[in-house]
């Protein structure tokens, strides 16, 4: 994410596709005042805002689990394409301890 305008950021989502190529799109976000900087309204389309809540993450940054209130979507972001099998068990640990359903995870296969 990019910085913007003071209480906003400025998140970029790029998806690597088939043949190098990528796809990019350019949102907006909101972050909630009071939050800590944890939760943000981010909109990729128009003026339709989502929650996206920083649930947890780890101290150098290395992982982060972000989800919205209702648990309807849950991702699970690495630095690493293929997280070591304790950094992945752990997040899945503490996505349980938060009390979301870990299926609900979206993994993206990064080959």
């Amino acid at each position: 994410m990019g910085l913007g305008r003071l209480g906003t950021v400025a998140p970029v989502t790029v998806t690597v596709i088939p043949a190098g190529k990528t796809n990019t799109a350019n949102g907006k976000a909101k972050i909630v005042a009071g939050s800590g900087n944890a939760k943000l309204k981010v909109s990729f389309f128009g003026p339709f805002y989502g929650d996206y809540w920083v649930l947890d993450r780890a101290e150098d940054y290395g992982w982060a689990i972000v989800g919205e209130p209702s648990g309807r979507y849950l991702w699970m972001l690495t630095r690493q394409a293929q997280p070591e099998p304790q950094v992945r068990a752990r997040i899945e640990a503490r996505v349980k301890e938060l009390g979301y359903d870990w299926g609900l995870v979206r993994v993206t296969d990064q080959g």
